[in-house]
């Protein structure tokens, strides 16, 4: 297990100077190296089986929604390219606005390694503003730190810098800006730094009791995020501190965000990221998964805790592992609030309250006005479906997710992970939905309020 102390020794923190600032481990690096680094396309996750080039062979993991970086190998380094610029991103279908990524996407592409590798990162800067990039959970010399103004002069528009730092640990890391952090991660600039462990990589699944059988068969990550998008705007707030509009898994709401799948038996494993505002409460519908490890990597198995609930703190990582069991299964922050899309804050509540007088008068001054919400939330749904009510421009419905039996009522930090007998190892596509066994699925058996004689306690 590798300490902090014993991390500084291998860094080498005698003498730090510019790029190639650890002495006896990073290199200079020529200027004509950095201009001919290609900016190469994106590449889906599924298509990196293992990593090519002298390293070792890794399960690769599957950002939702999302891409790996990809990277060349140049002269026994591992170099990637970061871009910080200004995207359109899509929320969902009915809702896009001006963000801030990298590559092309929010949240910008998962960066994949392993343990023991030497990486170089460009990082060049399209922004309208100095930028820098802060490499969070990481062990390195304080001058790749990136926290601007302390560890290194700001990235400015147009500039290219270069990190290089060899790989000290594994786990599940984030990267993020340190200058102006609250216009740029409100923004949307955040991805993930995945390290792979060098010593027990590929293992395959082995029986119960097996040591092999803790190798993971599918790797998912996703990142927790908030934004101030009001309706009929098109770029988020960044001065909001509580009262969010959209809550989001990789920068998508339920239910443009894909779901988790996996064949019955697979060992899945979510590294779970928290970029937010907010704590949150990540529940898990089928299982009891264990909480295994964090940015500090896979922690010992005396450490491993059982839950159906974990809080997954601002700035932490959380891994969460499970053994899939067959069927469609919620996965969702537990704050009600959190799983819904463009929600009002510091309205009326009129459940309860008869409406049909006051709607015909307020039709007569706003042509199209329904009223919602005299017998709960749900009716938003139920209008929205049926297409009386629109809302305004660029904006989604509260509870816009639909599923084999009708509404969800659901949005923001939701998806479904799917278990399937027949998947393939590789194959990440929505199977559809579950088809319930027969005699496993809930009934009814009447349709009278008084059935039955159930106990009751009046007062």
């Amino acid at each position: 297990m590798t300490t902090r102390r014993t991390a500084l020794s291998l860094l080498g923190l005698g003498s730090v100077a510019g790029v190639a600032g650890v002495s006896g481990i990073a290199r200079p690096l020529a200027a004509s190296v950095a201009a001919e680094l290609p900016m190469t396309p994106p590449t889906a996750n599924s298509a990196h089986k293992t990593a090519p080039g002298p390293t070792t062979p890794y399960r690769p993991v599957h950002t939702l929604n999302g891409w790996t970086l990809p990277w060349r190998m140049n002269g026994g380094v591992k170099e990637f390219h970061l871009v910080a610029c200004e995207i359109e991103h899509e929320f969902a279908p009915g809702t896009r606005a001006k963000c801030w990524g990298y590559n092309g996407s929010t949240p910008g592409p998962t960066v994949e390694a392993v343990e023991g590798d030497h990486v170089r990162i460009f990082v060049t800067n399209r922004l309208p503003e100095a930028m820098t990039i802060h490499w969070h959970g990481l062990l390195l010399p304080s001058g790749m730190d990136g926290v601007g103004g302390l560890s290194q002069p700001p990235i400015q528009p147009g500039e290219t810098w270069v990190y290089e730092f060899p790989l000290v640990q594994n786990g599940t890391c984030m990267y993020h800006p340190h200058a102006d952090e609250l216009v740029q991660i409100a923004f949307g600039m955040m991805g993930m730094f995945i390290i792979h462990p060098r010593a027990d990589a590929g293992v395959p699944v082995g029986s119960p009791g097996d040591a092999a059988s803790d190798a993971i068969d599918r790797d998912y990550c996703l990142l927790l995020h908030n934004w101030a998008l009001h309706p009929g705007t098109y770029r988020p707030d960044p001065s909001i501190m509580q009262a969010f509009d959209l809550w989001t898994f990789n920068s998508k709401v339920f239910p443009a965000i894909d779901p988790m799948v996996a064949r019955t038996g697979d060992r899945v494993r979510a590294r779970v990221g928290n970029l937010s505002m907010w704590n949150h409460p990540v529940h898990m519908h089928g299982v009891q998964f264990e909480v295994t490890g964090s940015d500090g990597g896979r922690w010992p198995r005396g450490r491993w805790q059982r839950e159906v609930t974990t809080i997954v703190g601002v700035g932490q990582v959380r891994d969460l592992e499970f053994v899939a069991v067959p069927g469609d299964w919620a996965f969702h922050c537990h704050m009600a609030h959190h799983t819904m899309n463009a929600m009002g804050h510091g309205l009326p509540n009129p459940v309860g309250v008869e409406q049909s007088d006051l709607v015909s008068d307020i039709a007569a001054l706003a042509p199209g006005f329904t009223a919602m919400g005299q017998n709960g939330m749900s009716e938003h749904a139920e209008h929205v479906a049926a297409g009386h009510v629109r809302g305004p421009p660029n904006t989604l419905p509260m509870m816009m997710g639909r599923g084999p039996y009708g509404h969800l009522e659901m949005g923001g930090m939701f998806t479904v992970i799917k278990v399937r007998d027949d998947l393939g190892p590789d194959d990440f596509r929505d199977p559809g939905w579950y088809q319930q066994p027969p005699g496993t699925m809930t009934h009814r058996v009447s349709v009278d309020p008084a059935f039955g004689d159930p106990p009751w306690r009046s007062g």
